[in-house]
């Protein structure tokens, strides 16, 4: 029977080049060295996962045990659906904002919000599922890298903010955006528990201590269960006679949760309902599938991987479909437990599954023992981990780049901090769509060889007189909307085993931006990695400008770009190939190349 519902998915998604179940190619060639790290990653993870969770419940206005349940059924229900290992699911700070500013809007109590929870979670998969088989996130190509960029940012920034407050040892109510809660945080200084603040101070010490000393140890679960200890005894000495004369109120903890709590709920097909829901199930689903692909792509790209985004849609779809029967809340990529999964060296996808096994096994044993962890130390673990979904380096290419990336970047970062989250990212989006419809192309790369005769001629059969060389002409726009087709293109070319030198004709190159920088940065790090060599030929002054201006310059190096000679249209190129033929050293490959109308350049073996 499993085999026949196995054999009808896949049939349905051959023409979409959809997997229902690819993780059974992750099993197929799993390993014990893939379990040990996929284990230690999910045991760090998971102790995140129990604390996140609850706080998401609470922010959305339903019981904590909701945004547990939702965190293990998402954990262990994606990755079998996933294309890869970068996104981590469950409940975030997005989606748990969106739910609950939009049930104000309606205008439900917190039971009305668990009753009609259900059904919104179906619609959300419903939307997900459907759309992943559309390939509709496919458009998520078109909101650019400084879109991406300025939402992480300022979601990792408004993640530091919302934990001061625990840091801090007091508790603020109603602030959804950054600037409500440094408002609130600041009124409340006044009422700082120093105990709280000393034992932040001790976290960060044992944390980094650990983390320098004691690499591979699960960092996270031996921080906060030494935090734990240590809670006890302050919490000891705070009841103590020797402080009965201050009226100092013993350290905040984390509270239990019941298992017996844990019900199926399936959704009551409510017409009305379905109406006030609607809207928000799509806001729901655009900003899970954009939240998902947006750490997603930049996790994979530090791998140097390709993230399907229309399979992370279907993942992230029928996470939020079993959590609408299975008592969860709305489910997304997660920003921190994404990024910390990653930090810990997970192998595979199956450390989400393993995250989620753990925390089941959490709510029915250890469910009670969540209240020995201080809040104190949780924020300071997740504004650890917030602070490093902040790269610089990024930021950096996006300002310096182009003007319209730092207007794009700017104003998405500032919105985040302005705005609710998903009124941040529409801004970004939009801008995004109006430079799309400004500069829109697709770019045309076509591989060059050489004839008998020595001229430079389109290569039609896909064989290269010189296995090693490839001469590529770029003819069309090159920003972030077509740059995942460039990006595709380029490495299914530098994948040849026989190929060490790619040459990039840039002459018809147009509107590099950061997101093309960013891409053509991968790919040099990428052929270096590899012992390959990229060089760039016919570049022109406004490109040189944005490599410059971006760094780029230096990393692929001076002596790999040859500006373009627009009185002698391919002597660039023809330097570009003396350059490569240096660079294959003693190889004996005879290359010739038309210099111009009347003469013939040949470049001799070195």
């Amino acid at each position: 029977m499993w085999r026949g519902v196995r054999r009808g998915f896949t049939l349905l998604a051959e023409n979409n080049q959809l997997d229902f179940f690819p993780i059974l190619g992750v099993l197929k060639y799993y390993n014990k060295s893939k379990l040990k790290s996929d284990f230690r990653a999910a045991v760090n993870v998971a102790l995140l996962t129990f604390p996140q969770g609850m706080a998401y419940a609470l922010i959305a206005g339903i019981p904590i045990q909701y945004g547990v349940f939702g965190a293990a059924i998402a954990s262990i229900l994606g990755p079998i659906f996933s294309g890869s290992r970068y996104i981590t699911l469950g409940p975030t700070n997005a989606t748990a904002v969106l739910f609950f500013s939009s049930f104000l809007a309606i205008g439900g109590t917190a039971l009305a919000k668990v009753v009609m929870m259900p059904l919104l979670l179906f619609m959300v998969g419903v939307i997900m599922i459907v759309g992943a088989y559309l390939r509709v996130a496919n458009l998520i190509q078109y909101i650019s890298r400084s879109v991406i960029s300025g939402y992480i940012t300022g979601a990792a920034i408004l993640i530091i903010a919302n934990q001061l407050k625990s840091v801090l040892g007091f508790e603020i109510e109603g602030a959804f955006t950054f600037y409500h809660v440094c408002r609130q945080t600041l009124a409340s200084l006044p009422l700082i528990h120093w105990p709280s603040v000393i034992i932040s101070i001790i976290t960060v010490i044992v944390y980094f201590y650990l983390l320098r000393k004691f690499k591979k140890l699960p960092t996270v679960a031996i921080t906060l269960l030494i935090m734990g200890v240590i809670a006890i005894v302050i919490n000891y000495l705070i009841q103590s006679p020797l402080f009965a004369h201050i009226d100092l109120p013993s350290l905040s903890m984390l509270n239990s949760i019941n298992a017996s709590n844990w019900v199926f709920s399936p959704p009551d097909f409510n017409f009305e309902w379905i109406s006030q829901l609607a809207s928000l199930a799509l806001a729901i689903s655009f900003i899970a599938i954009l939240e998902g692909a947006s750490i997603g792509k930049s996790l994979a790209a530090r791998s140097g991987d390709h993230l399907d985004t229309n399979q992370e849609m279907l993942s992230i779809g029928v996470a939020n479909l079993c959590c609408g029967f299975l008592s969860g809340m709305p489910a997304s990529g997660s920003l921190t437990r994404s990024t910390l999964n990653f930090m810990c060296g997970a192998a595979t996808r199956c450390s989400n599954i393993i995250t989620g096994i753990f925390c089941i096994i959490g709510v029915f044993s250890f469910g009670p023992f969540i209240s020995y962890i201080p809040k104190a130390s949780l924020a300071i673990v997740v504004i650890i981990i917030g602070a490093s979904l902040i790269n610089r380096h990024t930021i950096q290419v996006v300002m310096k780049a182009t003007r319209s990336d730092a207007i794009v970047f700017i104003t998405t970062f500032i919105g985040t901090l302005l705005f609710r989250l998903d009124t941040a990212i529409y801004f970004g989006v939009g801008i995004s769509i109006l430079l799309f419809l400004r500069k829109a192309a697709i770019p045309e790369l076509i591989e060059y060889t050489f004839t008998n005769e020595g001229h430079l001629t389109q290569l039609e059969n896909k064989t290269r007189t010189n296995p090693e060389i490839s001469i590529v002409h770029i003819e069309g726009e090159l920003f972030f909307g077509a740059v995942e087709l460039f990006r595709d293109q380029m490495r299914r070319i530098v994948e040849d085993p026989n190929l060490k030198i790619v040459v990039l004709k840039m002459r018809n190159a147009h509107h590099l931006d950061a997101t093309s920088v960013l891409e053509l940065e991968e790919l040099t790090i990428y052929m270096k990695d590899l012992n390959r060599h990229l060089l760039l030929s016919e570049t022109r002054k406004d490109v040189i400008r944005v490599l410059k201006n971006s760094g780029l310059l230096n990393i692929i190096g001076r002596q790999n770009i040859f500006p373009d000679i627009t009185q002698n249209p391919t002597l660039s190129t023809a330097r570009a190939l003396k350059r490569a033929q240096k660079l294959l050293g003693d190889k004996k490959a005879k290359i010739s190349i038309y210099a111009d109308k009347s003469k013939l350049a040949k470049i001799d073996p070195m």
